[in-house]
């Protein structure tokens, strides 16, 4: 496990689209979800320990935020080949054991994570209603306990765009296993 934190993205930055398989047997855009507000785009697998830490939170933040015009997705980007925990079959059980309740996709040919500049699991970035980059930081301020968490940064970040302002820029990078190249 290579312990990668995300890398600086300039705000603003246009949301790339795409065209991916989601383990529902859809196959999503960004124009899938025009209706939402918010977009909050999660490079995530099965495998990395920091994900699995933080799954249950992502989960929590879309049932809070849901409601208010927040749509969470999860993208899969890591090579499959060579970590089949992450295989599209997997990804389907994972979720399924979860309770996932936001799009999970796969990005196959790794083309989407490249082109967003993701490349740690989790890797998180938000777009706002302009699908300008908003964020690109960390969930909160302990990814090993929930239970001593002292800063939502995410959530923080949310709240603040829905009110219509924009979120600190003082934003602290995710950190987790290095995206699996092909």
């Amino acid at each position: 496990m290579a312990l990668t934190y995300s890398q600086t993205i300039p705000f603003g930055k246009p949301a790339p689209d795409f065209s991916l398989p989601g383990i529902d047997g859809r196959t999503y855009s960004l124009a899938s979800f025009t209706d939402k507000k918010i977009l909050v785009i999660i490079f995530m697998c099965n495998h990395c320990p920091y994900v699995q830490a933080c799954w249950d939170r992502l989960i929590a933040l879309q049932n809070k935020f849901g409601s208010r015009g927040v749509q969470l997705i999860g993208i899969n980007s890591n090579d499959s080949g060579n970590y089949p925990e992450d295989s599209f079959e997997k990804m389907k059980e994972y979720a399924e054991k979860r309770g996932h309740n936001f799009p999970y996709l796969c990005d196959t040919s790794q083309a989407t994570a490249k082109a967003y500049g993701a490349v740690c699991t989790p890797d998180i970035f938000i777009y706002d209603g302009s699908r300008g980059m908003a964020y690109h930081g960390r969930i909160d301020d302990n990814w090993q306990e929930p239970a001593k968490v002292k800063k939502h940064e995410l959530a923080e970040a949310l709240e603040s765009l829905l009110r219509g302002e924009k979120p600190s820029q003082d934003q602290k990078p995710s950190m987790g296993c290095s995206i699996k190249w092909i």
